[in-house]
């Protein structure tokens, strides 16, 4: 009936016609030729208009690299002209981090620049998209945004990347990591060595949490904490959202994981039900309280993180 209601909100004349304009956000160098635009951190709205997830580019030689494009045509839009700011040279790849929308929509505005341009994504990511989720992440934004998002058509990718690949572009190197469910099932960290990046996507942010839906508690904590060895040697991580910083990105966050799985299997142990634990566990986690949707996402994650520790209790 939800997904009902969303698609209800599409109608012809809304996705013919483009919503309006993004306004230009800057693209702040985070490490040599890396540059990252900061989407709101808030959840989608009519007044972000659905730029809520961050979008990067790279400067090689050769052209330009896009790291997610951002949750709608106009979106893609706006990450374009901040390229062209900067470069007249062609694109050359865009990688998709997952499967969620706000973060590769925008995949539409990058083919209208270059209709052969390569766009790669995870295997799941591609199956997940013909299987509906496209659709669903465009009814998404259209009702969360209030229509700022129309005019959007699904561009998926075109190429598959998974774990231990490594792509050549540009004189670059990017190496692809996967987990089998962590914020998803389609996540892709990108580690590019030679500039001491990587890219955490939705699998760890700064300052705010994110939907747990389609995801897994247990497969985060074990894949962040493995991401810590196996890409030692980056410096500048890249959250999907929130502030560019260092490993504490990932610290923090998994702070926040494994103290919601902690208290929530200690509530569980003395017989509570997840309904019955929320004061507690905010009580807990008291130092993550400012960040971001917080409050409207912990009630969630506590059911979640309640059938994990249950099904373990079996």
């Amino acid at each position: 009936l939800a997904f009902a209601l969303l698609v209800s909100f599409v109608t012809p004349a809304t996705a013919a016609e483009p919503g309006p304009p993004v306004p230009d956000a800057v693209a702040h160098e985070v490490a040599p030729g890396v540059f990252t635009l900061y989407g709101d951190i808030n959840p989608p709205s009519p007044e972000n208009r659905g730029f809520m997830a961050n979008s990067s580019f790279i400067l090689t030689d050769a052209g330009v690299i896009v790291i997610d494009t951002g949750s709608s045509l106009r979106i893609g839009e706006m990450l374009l002209r901040q390229i062209r700011q900067k470069t007249d040279k062609p694109l050359l790849a865009v990688l998709n981090t997952h499967v969620h929308g706000d973060h590769w929509l925008g995949n539409q505005a990058m083919v209208a620049d270059t209709p052969d341009v390569p766009i790669y994504g995870h295997p799941q990511m591609l199956e997940l998209i013909a299987q509906g989720v496209g659709e669903q992440w465009l009814a998404i934004m259209m009702n969360a945004t209030q229509g700022a998002t129309a005019g959007t058509d699904l561009v998926p990718p075109t190429r598959t990347l998974d774990d231990g690949d490594e792509l050549s572009i540009g004189g670059l190197t990017i190496k692809a990591h996967h987990y089998p469910k962590v914020h998803s099932t389609s996540d892709l960290m990108f580690e590019i060595p030679a500039r001491g990046v990587l890219f955490l996507a939705d699998n760890a942010n700064n300052g705010r949490i994110v939907r747990m839906d389609d995801g897994s508690f247990r497969g985060s904590i074990e894949a962040l904490t493995d991401i810590k060895t196996r890409a030692s040697g980056a410096k500048v991580l890249i959250p999907g959202h929130g502030q560019v910083g260092g490993w504490e990105i990932v610290d923090n966050y998994l702070g926040y994981l494994s103290g919601l799985r902690e208290v929530v299997a200690e509530l569980y142990g003395e017989g509570l039900r997840d309904f019955e634990m929320k004061p507690k566990v905010s009580e807990r986690l008291a130092a993550y309280r400012d960040w971001s949707v917080f409050d409207g996402e912990l009630g969630k994650h506590i059911s979640l993180v309640y059938l994990e520790v249950e099904e373990e209790a079996f």
